[in-house]
């Protein structure tokens, strides 16, 4: 018989990203290799760390560019949640909440690499097929944002 109870909802997992896209003639976005999979700068917020906050910090720490010379977009965020599982606690699931902001660069910079394997700067033509989960859904959401502005 069931109790009904709920099950107590997974903990909560934060964490904060940019999508950098150049201004320039044929623009351009940054994706960093994981030795799996490519993503964007980005990583956990640190306790009592607003989103934005840890997207700058993890931008910089990531990356070597200063979110100082970055434009963000103040009117687009995009927020993903899924579950996931870490090594240290394989049989715990998480759920996680990821925000991801938009900035621009005039152009493409130099990328100091300290957590990934390699970096790309890719050609903006969506739709993009890159990685279904996360990274395709961002793009699409940052393509429609674009147009409207465009647009509008």
């Amino acid at each position: 018989m069931a109790s009904g109870k709920k099950e107590p909802a997974p903990p909560t997992v934060c964490a904060a990203g940019v999508l950098l896209l150049t201004r320039e003639s044929s623009p351009r976005f940054l994706l960093m290799r994981h030795p799996d999979r490519w993503d964007l700068p980005k990583g956990h917020c640190d306790e009592g760390e607003d989103f934005l906050t840890a997207a700058k910090r993890e931008l910089v720490e990531e990356t070597g560019i200063d979110a100082k010379v970055c434009e963000f977009d103040p009117d687009f965020q995009f927020d993903l949640h899924y579950p996931v599982t870490y090594r240290k606690q394989p049989d715990k699931t998480f759920q996680k909440h990821v925000r991801y902001f938009l900035a621009f660069l005039p152009q493409v910079v130099k990328i100091e690499l300290t957590e990934h394997e390699m970096s790309r700067w890719w050609p903006w033509s969506p739709p993009h097929q890159i990685q279904s989960q996360t990274i395709d859904p961002l793009l699409a959401a940052v393509a429609d944002h674009l147009s409207a502005k465009q647009s509008g």
